[in-house]
């Protein structure tokens, strides 16, 4: 297609010529930007690395960490705060520098650890916030890309990040330096979780909305229908006296119990269907017990509810429900997938 253009003051302008860029351009700025990333990785040192990792973990049982930063460098210290919080550093937490000279550094003690996350460690903001940040008797220190630059000097100790340059074409923009505190800073946090021995049940108790939460968390119990919500019935009821109790109670089945709730079986919708195909009019005289699966997947109300949706997906077909079950057989709920599905697993 050719490009739009329009034409004014009887001039045609051309406004629809869109920038290009090619696929070789493309594949050679990651190549480019995979060098610098791999200059980071190839002079850290790891001592350094280390005795941050250290100070971290001491001062997560003595005091609050805050990060604090300047623009994209903010950004990062904010991310990298967060990340510590979900782990359990729940005093972990992101300080404006501006909102810090304008009052915010009031929540700053003796006892608190003060991270400042810059590429060139001379940003003004950073710089005036340091002797008032000391003045609290806080720890400093500076994560930094820039040799002996001014904000390293003046805090308690350095973390130096290597930097060969930013992939920038004006080695202006911060896009490899960025990069490379947020490297750093997610690593740390996984050493923190491996010296902590950080459980994934401690790990799902921080993130009860997420996905893995949910499967570490929620158990049967959580999520079953009981009581007066179960679809129940007794073998000898016939199967016709059965069509309320088996649509009304949304669970697509029947449980078939005893006098004594003892399951046994079940009776499903599809069950219905094929009766009906393969009796017709006898349907009327069949009892539900006659035709039920008495050999149906069950669970316990204790599992988790994650191992109620993988036996429901098992071979060698995928079933919708799962009685619940006690030690002796007796029924006492009943888990669907829909259910669980609508908890987000």
């Amino acid at each position: 297609m050719g490009s739009l253009s329009e034409v004014s003051n009887g001039k045609e302008h051309n406004v629809g010529a869109v920038p290009t860029i090619t696929v070789d351009e493309i594949r050679q700025l990651f190549s480019e930007q995979k060098t610098h990333i791999n200059h980071f990785f190839d002079n850290l040192d790891h001592t350094q690395a280390l005795q941050f990792t250290q100070v971290i973990l001491r001062q997560s049982t003595s005091g609050s960490i805050f990060f604090t930063g300047v623009g994209k460098s903010g950004f990062v210290a904010n991310k990298i705060s967060q990340t510590l919080t979900s782990l359990g550093f729940s005093r972990s937490s992101f300080i404006s520098p501006v909102d810090a000279l304008h009052g915010d550094i009031g929540v700053l003690t003796s006892s608190d650890l003060l991270v400042f996350l810059s590429k060139s460690g001379s940003s003004e903001e950073l710089l005036r916030l340091v002797p008032c940040a000391r003045s609290k008797g806080a720890t400093l220190i500076s994560i930094t890309s820039v040799k002996n630059n001014p904000l390293s000097q003046i805090c308690d100790d350095n973390v130096h990040l290597p930097l060969s340059r930013e992939l920038c074409p004006f080695d202006l923009a911060p896009v490899t330096s960025t990069a490379v505190q947020m490297l750093f800073g997610d690593t740390i946090a996984v050493a923190l979780m491996v010296a902590t021995k950080l459980t994934r049940d401690q790990y799902a108790a921080n993130h009860p909305a997420g996905r893995i939460g949910k499967c570490l968390i929620f158990k049967v119990k959580d999520v079953m229908k009981k009581q007066d919500e179960l679809p129940l019935c007794k073998p000898n009821d016939l199967i016709m006296d059965q069509l309320v109790e088996l649509t009304s109670k949304g669970c697509g089945c029947l449980l078939v119990v005893d006098d004594a709730h003892h399951l046994i079986g079940t009776f499903t919708d599809g069950d219905l269907r094929r009766t009906l195909k393969a009796s017709r009019e006898a349907i009327f005289r069949l009892t539900v017990g006659s035709i039920c699966n008495r050999n149906p997947r069950i669970i316990s109300v204790d599992a988790m509810a994650v191992e109620a949706m993988q036996k429901m997906e098992s071979p060698p077909s995928p079933v919708q429900f799962l009685p619940v079950v006690d030690a002796n057989n007796v029924t006492i709920g009943i888990v669907t997938l829909h259910g669980l599905v609508s908890i987000g697993l």
